[in-house]
């Protein structure tokens, strides 16, 4: 099933869209498709269920900042990622290292989304530059 939508794109993001089509013999819509597909990252479905941060109190957002992997999946978490390294992960043991990453990833993410979130708040001052 496909979904059709219609985006607004620069000027400069159209051209190198439309370029980069020509060097690889292909159409726009199909480069740009693609281009979604591999850096949107795939999200859980539950996801859905989960309020936004910015309507999420100031205590909830403030305990989001300190979101962190329970401590048996983030130990499992490094031991794949050393066997990874040492070249020993078996095929259980990559699909258990990816569903690991996929959680570390979406928690990093509604993590760093709750401190963007209390720093406009006031909440938190930002990280001096």
């Amino acid at each position: 099933m496909s979904t059709e939508i219609v985006i607004t794109l620069s000027d400069e993001i159209y051209q190198r869209a439309e370029r980069f089509a020509r060097l690889v013999n292909r159409d726009i819509a199909s480069v740009l498709a693609d281009t979604i597909q591999l850096y949107i990252p795939p999200v859980e479905a539950d996801v859905a269920d989960i309020a936004p941060v910015a309507d999420l109190s100031d205590d909830r957002v403030l305990a989001l900042t300190e979101l962190q992997m329970e401590p048996e999946q983030d130990a499992r978490l490094s031991k794949l990622l050393n066997r990874q390294q040492a070249g020993l992960l078996n095929e259980d043991e990559r699909l258990d290292l990816q569903t690991l990453m996929q959680l570390y990833q979406e928690g990093l993410l509604r993590k760093a989304t709750a401190l963007n979130e209390a720093v406009k708040r006031g909440l938190l001052k930002p990280l001096s530059q």
